[in-house]
């Protein structure tokens, strides 16, 4: 949650003194506690960056290069057994009567701290903040120590069990609550790091002072516009007496507004109350995100002692799910907010970038994309970390949806009471982060570790995993029992258990990565799919800006190019490094050869990405409500590498994003896939409104048209008209439409592949201009 007050903070932002030492010439007991002892410890003498990350102080010292070019990552391993020293000083003038604590939001991973040479934390997780009571502060100038265990040696004294799996670059992370991504990942470089990462102050806190609020809406009725509100608060006070304190709230939006408050009978307790005239919240495409802006007091005989200032969204969530499906979309998967359907299109919201105290910088030309893109979900995913506070406020603003992994993904992680401890503390102090924003839709206890589960040689049942059924379960019910919660993606329950994945209600459709509209795509029966994506090379340009532009190319068996698949290793078809192969099949499955350039390797490819995730997305729109949702893979790479984002690390837009961001509009015409001999126009209108839709479909070799007309659209989908089809013609149909002022054009390429690439070429720049592929 978005906390605002009046609390006074010292910020350490800034440049500290750096310093580390390799594992093997540490010796515990003889390290630096305090400023004067990191001088001559090890390598000293470094200037360090708050937020930062230790490779990137090492970038900016000279003595590592640019770890994101050429083959440079590898370099980064030489550093997983160091242990990393950051030190300052500051100067303390605590308020009368406030109590000072010392916040980390965010330390990777395993650290001490140390407060004048004396240890005052530990910290072993870097998905929540560190927050440290301060008794040893002194008023003037203290010093401040941190000290980073090498997560990678640290992990060493974990037990592991051979029924615990992963990807063999990611076995030290089965305990350690570290982004599982940095140990190597088919999107991102193995760069362990560590680091201050997130921002670091000292935080004055007065008593008596509020510790929680939650505020949730338990029920709305659209008609009469009334929403039921709960209040959850609880404080810290030290009196004996609670007479004369009392609990207020008041919320306003616009000129609409609620209130409610009472004495205190005790610490903790709840308001009910009803918001009347409410304006509620929605999700894009489903109306206004409206916001209140919500002031929560804690006040002693009329007067304020503490408050929190949070903005809510009044509205109800709810998940319908079966466990399977079958050959006719007979199952249930969709989700309805504030009763009422909401069909999805988001985005897998994976690492900004490989070192995370650059998130927060790019984070808001990412929100701009995300917007401009058309979604109206993104699904913050389990490989990664809690993402910055202020993504889930834009979320809130635009109605953009979130689903919410926790931090487990591609494992089958220890299924102790040890680990269920870590997971419960984790899960709550997140939980209680963000529980009043309006956007977040539902919680999910991993992603993909059911799947990694019943992949076992000896099928291992991913039911019995405690953490995700019985740990996170537990926490929720007590904590937000408002949203609903899938203890995986894909959930497989006991009744999925017994069916083949691919009757699962809901699922990621990756499979054989083969021709976007093979038999595995087209003839696939989730409801819901919420991972899909297809490999699109970066364009000439990107591609020259991470690796030597002389050494760029033939792809093959070229180091550079594997390194960049996110392979730890140089082998091409070693792990992850196939995906470059894979990538160039591609290509020639849809023009019949790989091209023997990097201008119209890159070009072919684009259009080979572009073209599936057009697919994708129009074939689970146009068979809505069959297919409930798709939240596709991804919107932007983390680091410059080839992959399946539709935006490269240096916000160069592919293709794709065009493609998708078209597919995505609030009104949409596009076939459906081909039945019986006849192609079906398809209009998608999501505007809330009957429409008056104007459209035209040509022949683009000849101009001919095709289909003409005019036709009312309500709500949902709607077939305007169809063409003969035959799969053995290669034809490009051009579609054109217009509505109150607006107008659209799209396109649909018929006939199998292998097709002409100067002549989809052609047919790309006389339609859209698009020359994004070139250097």
């Amino acid at each position: 949650m978005r906390r605002m007050n009046d609390w006074q903070r010292t910020d350490l932002a800034g440049e500290w003194q750096l310093c580390h030492i390799s594992h093997d010439d540490f010796v515990p007991g003889e390290a630096p506690t305090t400023l004067e002892g990191m001088a001559g410890y090890g390598e000293s003498g470094l200037v360090g960056r708050v937020p930062g990350n230790f490779e990137l102080d090492l970038e900016r010292a000279g003595k590592l290069p640019d770890l994101f070019f050429g083959t440079n990552a590898l370099l980064a391993q030489r550093y997983e057994s160091t242990h990393v020293f950051y030190g300052r000083s500051f100067v303390a003038a605590p308020p009368a009567g406030t109590h000072p604590r010392l916040v980390f939001e965010g330390l990777d991973t395993v650290a001490e701290v140390y407060l004048n040479g004396r240890q005052v934390a530990w910290c072993e997780n870097m998905f929540v903040p560190l927050e440290v009571e301060l008794d040893a502060l002194k008023e003037g100038e203290n010093q401040l120590v941190v000290h980073f265990w090498p997560a990678c040696v640290y992990a060493r004294r974990y037990p592991v069990s051979a029924g615990n799996t992963a990807a063999k670059y990611n076995f030290e992370s089965f305990r350690l609550r570290k982004a599982a991504h940095m140990f190597a990942w088919d999107i991102m470089p193995r760069i362990v790091s560590c680091g201050i990462y997130r921002p670091v102050y000292l935080e004055y806190r007065p008593l008596p002072r509020l510790t929680q609020v939650y505020l949730a809406t338990t029920q709305v009725d659209v008609r009469r516009r009334t929403a039921q509100l709960q209040l959850f608060y609880e404080a810290d006070i030290p009196e004996g007496e609670l007479a004369a304190y009392r609990i207020e709230i008041e919320g306003h939006c616009g000129s609409h507004a609620f209130s409610a408050g009472d004495r205190l009978w005790f610490t903790a307790g709840k308001l009910k109350f009803t918001a009347e005239d409410a304006l509620l919240w929605w999700p894009k495409g489903s109306g206004e995100a409206h916001l209140y802006d919500v002031t929560v007091t804690l006040k002693k005989e009329g007067r304020v002692v503490d408050s929190y200032r949070l903005r809510a969204g009044l509205r109800t969530v709810e998940l319908v799910r079966s466990s399977t499906t079958d050959a006719f979309f007979g199952g249930k998967f969709h989700f309805t907010v504030n009763g009422r359907r909401v069909f999805i299109l988001g985005t897998n919201f994976v690492p900004l970038d490989a070192f995370h105290s650059r998130d927060a910088q790019r984070l808001p030309q990412v929100c701009e994309l995300l917007e401009d893109v058309g979604c109206n979900a993104i699904r913050c995913w389990g490989g990664n970390l809690y993402e910055e506070e202020a993504l889930y406020d834009f979320c809130d603003e635009k109605g953009i949806l979130v689903w919410q992994d926790f931090m487990m993904a591609c494992a089958v992680y220890p299924n102790d009471d040890d680990f269920g401890w870590v997971m419960e503390q984790e899960v709550r102090t997140v939980v209680r982060r963000l529980r009043n924003h309006p956007s977040i839709l539902v919680w999910a206890g991993d992603n993909e570790d059911d799947m990694f589960a019943t992949f076992e040689p000896f099928g291992v049942d991913p039911n019995r995993n405690s953490i995700t059924r019985e740990f996170i379960p537990r926490v929720l019910a007590y904590e937000d029992p408002s949203r609903p919660y899938l203890p995986s993606s894909p959930y497989i329950d006991t009744e999925g258990a017994k069916v083949p994945m691919e009757y699962l209600t809901e699922h990621h459709l990756w499979g054989p990565r083969d021709y976007f509209r093979s038999e595995y795509y087209t003839g696939s029966v989730c409801n819901f799919a919420s991972e899909i994506g297809y490999h699109g090379c970066p364009s000439a340009a990107s591609v020259y800006e991470f690796m030597p532009r002389d050494e760029a190319w033939p792809w093959d068996n070229n180091p550079h190019w594997s390194v960049h698949a996110a392979c730890p290793e140089t082998q091409m078809d070693g792990t992850y490094g196939g995906r470059v192969r894979l990538m160039a099949n591609q290509i020639k499955e849809m023009f019949g050869q790989v091209p023997d350039n990097l201008e119209d390797f890159a070009l072919a490819s684009q259009i080979s990405q572009a073209e599936a995730m057009k697919f994708f997305v129009e074939l689970f729109r146009t068979g809505r409500w069959d297919r409930t949702g798709i939240i596709w893979w991804n919107l932007i790479d983390g680091w410059p590498q080839f992959s399946d984002a539709v935006v490269d690390y240096f916000f160069r837009k592919k293709l794709a994003y065009h493609y998708v961001k078209q597919a995505q509009g609030p009104v949409l015409l596009a076939f459906a896939p081909p039945k019986d001999w006849a192609l079906r126009l398809m209009a998608v209108n999501d505007t809330g409104r009957e429409l008056e839709i104007c459209y035209r479909v040509e022949d683009y070799e000849n101009g001919s048209t095709l289909l003409e007309g005019t036709a009312a659209v309500g709500e949902d989908v709607f077939c305007l008209g169809q063409l003969a089809y035959s799969h053995g013609e290669k034809k490009l149909y051009r579609i054109h439409w217009e509505y109150e002022g607006n107008s659209g054009v799209s396109h649909y390429l018929c006939g199998n592949p292998p097709f002409d690439l100067e002549w989809y070429r052609n047919f790309l720049t006389e339609t859209y201009g698009y020359t994004g592929w070139k250097a």
